[in-house]
């Protein structure tokens, strides 16, 4: 009997919403969400301590019985997915694997352009670490990449002032700015996970023709398809359809704000990864 949970980490609230697109198209598993409220957030952390974060966080999940771990947190991916996979899961035996919602959102991006310039808003650690650009070169080559870093738009959503005049001041500075940079741009990815709640805000400011694209979506539909190519992972995976939450913060807290993120009641428990 499959008895293996898949697991969503992030280190906040943010990656609840790419977890509500996942149960939204694969209701049937049983997932564990992990935010590290107490250390988040991570944007403007070194690589070295996003890795030993994410490394605890992955840890803590297999520990808890999940056989697929999907970091659902920009910053982990783009600073401690390549060496969890490349050094840590290569130690293991038993078949766990981590995943990140870079690569399946870079391998889409050039699908939602027709002028092949697109923009990446993202966190400063995101966008100092390159991975986008990177990345998108490899499956889309031709394509003209703009970066901007958001460092208060976190902050924002976090503290629910997504509407309003705080919101429209500093989404329409960088909307502009990323504007500015590449007027060509007409595809935009919101590559942050709270960064959909500030959609319609985000919308009121962006140019006629330039389109929104979140990760969620991506996110879920590319998972669909990893786990019907990996049939064995498939076959470990629990079907129970529950649903669990766990913070490294305190629960009360976490449950309050991360309802507006998953679009329902969440009880969380609260945990410590060290």
């Amino acid at each position: 009997m499959a008895v293996g949970k898949i697991g969503v980490f992030d280190s906040g609230y943010g990656g609840l919403t790419v977890l509500r697109r996942i149960v939204d198209r694969l209701p049937q598993y049983d997932y564990l969400y992990l935010g590290d409220n107490a250390r988040a957030p991570y944007g403007n952390r070194s690589f070295e301590t996003v890795y030993q974060y994410t490394l605890e966080a992955c840890e803590w999940l297999f520990n808890q019985g999940c056989e697929l771990v999907i970091l659902a947190c920009n910053t982990a991916s783009a600073k401690a997915l390549r060496q969890i996979q490349q050094n840590d899961l290569s130690q293991r035996l038993d078949g766990k694997r981590v995943l990140g919602v870079i690569r399946p959102t870079t391998e889409n991006i050039g699908n939602f352009t027709h002028t092949n310039h697109v923009g990446i808003m993202g966190t400063l650690g995101t966008i100092k670490s390159n991975s986008y650009p990177i990345e998108i070169e490899k499956f889309f080559p031709g394509l003209t990449v703009t970066q901007e870093a958001c460092p208060m738009w976190v902050y924002l959503v976090e503290n629910n002032h997504t509407e309003g005049e705080g919101a429209d001041y500093f989404v329409k500075q960088h909307i502009d700015r990323i504007m500015e940079k590449d007027p060509k741009i007409d595809a935009l990815l919101l590559a942050c996970t709270h960064y959909p709640l500030l959609e319609k805000t985000i919308q009121k400011f962006v140019p006629e023709g330039v389109r929104l694209v979140s990760q969620g979506g991506i996110v879920a539909e590319r998972l669909e398809d990893y786990l019907n190519r990996h049939f064995e992972l498939k076959g470990r995976l629990s079907v129970q359809g529950s649903r669990q939450f766990a913070t490294t913060d305190e629960a009360k807290v976490f449950n309050d704000h991360a309802t507006l993120f998953f679009g329902e009641p969440v009880h969380s428990m609260h945990v410590s990864l060290l």
